[in-house]
This record gives structure tokens, C-alpha cells and sequence, in this order.
């Protein structure tokens, strides 16, 4: 794991951590309008974004075909409006637990569509820490009572967890991080209006009060400005794959924010669940092959005596998994 490698996974980190402290900002809001909220949240975003675009986003922009703004479309509608959507209709019906369940399953699933659209077989290590990761998410969380509808919601939020990141993959290297988060956000606002006044009519965005305000502020700012970016930027480093581990700090950074606000309590369940977490992401990154090279030592190999500096052999251990 090298420095940008390194920068990739903090970036992504932090991501998550952000995405997993709205869900706590999320219980703030109350009976708000979904749809309201998000418009709010991500027209706001979107303002902030414009001026960091970057020079020449509108050349770039110019320069998509109708099926990168199709995908475009299909990223804020599946991955952001959509999976918030899904989200709230699963715990209608399911406790917020069932929901998380299967969101925690996103990084199985995007280890293995990534690579299989990119022509290539999964890579096992990044396999077996999305595991790690998802049996970790599940036992921060448990399972709560549910029906046939909040199961069908909650694969319809994995579903938009997964798509947060495939169909970022084509648009991410054209774009960039800080425009393609723009582009979505504004997308995604303008989705949430049209989704708003067909199903609240005109009652769809009333003025929210001082909780709700703050709550909504958090998501906006912190979580959508800089979380976005942070992800996209992370992405763009290591890959959707190993981005996509990193999706199992949100339901740690969920349990470990809910006690400040009463919503939650984290005791040894939360405690032994973040450290499967951990350990998922530590495997799937690449982090513990790293710590056994600089050791001199690969998991599962005998230690063998050094080459010599004419073979190249030392640096390409280190380089490897």
C-alpha cells in the first residue's frame, strides 16, 4: 500500500464515518418531508459544489454523450434519492436494523459485479475482507422484527448502496470527484422536487425548525459536500472495490454517534462487530499483507533467505500480495 493508496482509504474512511453519523442526524428530522429534506440537502450541496467544480467543468460537461448523463441521472435517482427512499420505507414496517443488514452486504456484492463488468475475475483478499465486513455490519446491528415489504425495501436500499458506486465507476475519470459530485447533487435536487410535488403536493417543503434545520445542515455540509468528495476522491484511488469496504464504518460510526443524541446505546455486540469491521477492511485493503511484508513475511509463505540486491526479488515482495 503505497501513500496513494494510503490517501485512498483515509479519504474513503472518512466517507463513511460521515454517511454513518447522518443516519443519526437522520432521527432528528422527525415527520419532515422526505422529499423536502432531500431537495434541501442536496440543493444546498450542490450551491456549495458550483464553486469547486474545478476549471473547465464546463467543457467536460459539454463533452458527455446522452448515455454518461443517462448513468449520470441513474446515479442520483438509484444511488442517493432512491436508496434514502428505500431506507425509509424499509422501517415502516422493519426495524432500522433489517435495513442496515442488508446494506452491510454492499461490499460483497460490488466485489464481485466490479470486477466481472471490468472482464476480470474477483480478487479473493478483497473478497474475503467484504465478508469480514458484512458479518461485522450485521453484528453491530442485529436483526429486528420485519415483514415481506421491509425486506423487499431493504434489498431495494443494497441495491442503491451498490449502485453509489457502480455506476460512478465510468463517469468518475471524466468528471473528477468534485464535479461529478456537483453534477449528482444538482441531479439528485432536482429529482427530489419532482418527487415532492407529486407525492406531498404543495405541502412538500415547509420551513423547517431549529432541529431540523441543524439536522439538515449536517447532511448538506458535512456529510454530501465533504463526505461526497471524500468518497469520490478515495474511489478514484483504490478502486469501487476497496472503497466499497469501507461502507462498513457506517453502521459502526451509526452505533458509536446514536448515544450522544439518546437514539442508541453501544455495548459488546457494537464492540465485536466494529472490530469484524476492522478487521474486513484491514484484509480487504491490502493493510495486513502490508504489515507482514514489512515483517519480511507474506501470510501463508515459509521465511526464505533475503536475495540479493542484483535479483529485485526484496522490493517486488514488497510491492505484492
Amino acid at each position: 500500500m503505497n501513500a496513494t493508496t494510503t490517501r485512498g482509504a483515509l479519504l474513503a474512511a472518512l466517507a463513511c464515518v460521515l454517511v454513518g453519523g447522518s443516519f443519526t442526524a437522520n432521527s432528528l428530522l422527525g415527520d419532515y418531508p422526505y422529499a423536502g429534506g432531500q431537495f434541501l440537502r442536496y440543493g444546498l450541496a450542490f450551491l456549495l459544489l458550483v464553486p469547486l467544480a474545478g476549471p473547465g467543468a464546463a467543457a467536460r460537461l459539454r463533452a458527455l454523450g446522452p448515455g454518461r448523463w443517462l448513468r449520470l441521472s441513474l446515479l442520483a435517482a438509484v444511488g442517493m434519492v432512491g436508496f434514502n427512499l428505500a431506507v425509509l420505507a424499509a422501517e415502516r414496517t422493519a426495524e432500522p436494523a433489517v435495513p442496515g443488514v442488508f446494506v452491510g452486504c454492499a461490499p460483497v456484492v460490488v466485489a464481485v459485479v466490479v470486477p466481472l463488468l471490468d472482464g476480470r475475475p474477483p480478487q479473493r483478499t478483497v473478497l474475503y475482507g467484504a465478508l469480514f465486513v458484512a458479518v461485522g455490519a450485521f453484528t453491530v446491528q442485529g436483526w429486528g422484527r420485519t415483514d415481506g415489504a421491509g425486506i423487499a425495501f431493504s434489498v431495494c436500499a443494497l441495491v442503491g448502496e451498490v449502485g453509489f458506486a457502480v455506476l460512478a465507476v465510468p463517469v468518475l475519470r471524466p468528471l473528477g470527484p468534485r464535479l461529478l459530485s456537483t453534477v449528482v447533487c444538482g441531479i439528485a435536487a432536482a429529482e427530489s422536487a419532482v418527487a415532492g410535488a407529486v407525492a406531498d403536493g404543495a405541502g412538500w417543503l415547509p420551513r423547517p425548525d431549529a432541529v431540523e434545520t441543524g439536522a439538515l445542515l449536517w447532511q448538506a455540509v458535512v456529510v454530501t459536500v465533504v463526505g461526497f468528495v471524500c468518497w469520490y476522491m478515495g474511489m478514484q484511488r483504490i478502486g469501487a472495490e476497496r472503497a466499497t469496504l469501507f461502507s462498513g464504518l457506517i453502521p459502526v460510526a451509526a452505533a458509536c454517534t446514536a448515544p450522544l443524541v439518546g437514539t442508541g446505546s453501544y455495548g459488546a455486540a457494537q464492540a465485536a462487530g466494529s472490530a469484524l469491521v476492522c478487521a474486513g477492511v484491514a484484509v480487504g485493503s491490502g493493510a495486513a499483507s502490508l504489515r507482514f511484508a514489512r515483517r519480511g513475511r507474506v501470510p501463508g509463505t515459509r521465511r526464505r533467505t533475503p536475495l540479493g540486491p542484483s535479483s529485485g526479488g526484496g522490493r517486488a515482495a514488497s510491492r505484492g500480495r
